[in-house]
């Protein structure tokens, strides 16, 4: 169902508050720049410091001014299974047109616990839900197996994979058919899981670099390998230094440069440490080709 290049939004502030007006820019920015979606209230957006009202406020934004021209999968989920049924809820009457699901972080349910949690969640909405496995942020792993259990129930349509393994794309692959959506968490690891089938990228680096990713994964898409690898190293700088910190720490000051937003973040997200400012500049000065140019920022 989703496949393509699906932007994980950044989520701007100003004098302590969501700036809506920047949010604004920055989905227009996102849908000249050729992207297939964005992601709302993702790990990108700093949604564990956003309030409800906030997350509310940031979708429906999202929403409205994406006007369907590019889908909309708002991060609504939760460690909590009534708190994430309760926001994918909101994103349904807000009009999104998907959900993304966080495995629960910090409980460590057993793997029938995850089919549980996901089953009930897809059971009180009607919106095409999207796992999302990240040990490294939950401390958790979903196993294909059970993710393969949850792709038999109608509206769970596919997987945003980041365990970093090649074997685990493979094997939800091999276990869910073609028709089950698998989107890279992690943008160095686009190409290879593509190659393995893949649908696209759920990206961190296209919040600066849309139409390079959106040209990438197209041309992956389409069967362009040597294109598409092409791309992939040119980025790949890139999307090192966007990691040089915690993600969204880098990209929110890669986007500040750019003259995007403000770096302005929140506890406990701190500001990029100045060294790694310097590396990150020092990439982004080297791939300009890469990067809007300031007309294209307005």
């Amino acid at each position: 169902m989703f496949s393509g290049a699906f932007t994980a939004l950044i989520t701007p502030f100003k004098n302590g508050e969501v700036d809506v007006e920047a949010l604004e820019g920055l989905v227009e920015f996102q849908i000249k720049g050729g992207v297939s979606g964005l992601v709302p209230c993702g790990t990108t957006a700093e949604t564990p410091a956003l309030s409800e009202a906030e997350d509310k406020l940031v979708i429906e934004t999202v929403v409205r001014v994406a006007a369907g021209r590019v889908a909309v999968i708002a991060g609504t989920g939760s460690n909590s299974t009534d708190m994430a049924i309760k926001y994918t809820k909101m994103a349904e009457e807000a009009g999104a047109d998907g959900s993304l699901q966080v495995t629960p972080y910090y409980n460590k349910p057993t793997q029938e616990g995850l089919y549980r949690h996901f089953a009930a969640i897809a059971e009180n909405t009607s919106l095409p839900l999207v796992l999302y496995n990240i040990p490294g942020r939950t401390s958790i792993t979903m196993s294909a197996e059970t993710t393969a259990r949850l792709a038999e129930v109608p509206n769970i349509v596919g997987t945003k994979e980041a365990t970093h393994s090649m074997d685990m794309a493979s094997d939800i692959r091999r276990l869910c058919g073609e028709e089950f959506c698998i989107l890279s968490g992690d943008d160095s690891l686009t190409l290879p899981i593509m190659a393995l089938g893949g649908n696209g990228v759920i990206s961190v680096a296209s919040n600066v670099a849309p139409a390079a990713v959106s040209e990438m994964v197209g041309a992956l898409l389409n069967g362009d390998f040597e294109r598409g690898r092409e791309l992939h190293y040119e980025l790949l700088p890139l999307f090192r230094a966007l990691f040089v910190e915690t993600n969204p720490i880098p990209v929110k000051s890669a986007a500040s440069l750019l003259g995007l937003c403000s770096d302005e973040m929140r506890l406990p997200m701190v500001p990029l440490a100045d060294e790694n400012l310097a590396k990150l500049r020092e990439v982004m000065d080297t791939v300009p080709h890469l990067l809007p140019t300031p007309e294209e920022v307005l």
